[in-house]
């Protein structure tokens, strides 16, 4: 194997260039090195000028994630020796504007999340010197899977109908939202119902599945707006034949 392996980086900087460039830096190739590793050592050693975002290191975060050799991946999850004897092809997340190099503006998805009100709803809250709200296993398992999602945005870089529709509220936007409908804690998905049942939300999903396919945590986002679809129809047939008993 070789010692050295070439990452061929998207430079993006506004003040030089009109549009995104390819520049090659040769790293070492070494064992248990991650695409991140990589390009810390072409800011620490090569070029102090190239801007990435990144955190933990640990795929908890989300933050560090890239497109590389044409897929969405965690960064710090994606190691080069996968990608031997090499190129690696690191670019910007796709379907997102990019501030520099490989930093993009998720302030489209910032702005979307909170308008499924992804937090736990209630129309009572009980005084805390009462306890914890319990639950048993069973209704654990209804939402975690849909719990694990870290916001890393992989899903919207893959989603074929954001990239078409940025009204698209989003896969993961959606799974979050179904993470508090499924939890027997939550009182709140009417609330959520009217955002998650728009022309935006989950009707706009063609069920492609790549969002899934690129969750780093198998969150299954697809899965997730195929179940409130279901939900969303049963209770739209509800209204309809019992108007008056819709809340």
């Amino acid at each position: 194997m070789a010692d050295e392996i070439t990452l061929e980086v998207a430079r993006y900087r506004p003040e030089l260039e009109s549009e995104p460039v390819m520049q090659s830096y040769q790293v070492p190739l070494r064992e248990h090195w991650a695409v991140l590793d990589g390009l810390s050592y072409i800011k620490d050693h090569l070029d102090g000028t190239l801007s990435f975002r990144w955190s933990c290191r640990m795929g908890i975060c989300g933050s560090c994630g890239m497109t590389v050799n044409g897929e969405p991946q965690l960064s710090c999850a994606t190691f080069l020796t996968d990608y031997a004897p090499g190129p690696v092809r690191v670019e910007p997340l796709r379907n997102f504007p990019v501030i520099r190099d490989l930093v993009i503006d998720i302030d489209d998805f910032m702005t979307k999340l909170p308008k499924v009100k992804p937090w736990l709803i209630r129309e009572v809250h009980s005084p805390v010197e009462e306890g914890e709200y319990l639950q048993t296993p069973e209704e654990l398992d209804e939402y975690k899977q849909f719990s694990m999602c870290i916001n890393c945005m992989l899903c919207y870089s893959a989603c074929p109908v954001y990239s078409l529709e940025p009204e698209f509220i989003g896969p993961a936007a959606i799974a979050l939202a179904q993470r508090y409908n499924l939890d027997s804690r939550d009182e709140g998905a009417d609330e959520r119902r009217e955002v998650l049942s728009s022309p935006e939300g989950i009707w706009a999903c063609t069920f492609v599945g790549e969002c899934s396919a690129a969750c780093p945590k198998g969150v299954d986002p697809a899965g997730a707006i195929q179940r409130y679809k279901l939900t969303a129809a049963t209770q739209s047939i509800k209204d309809l034949l019992m108007p008056r008993s819709r809340r």
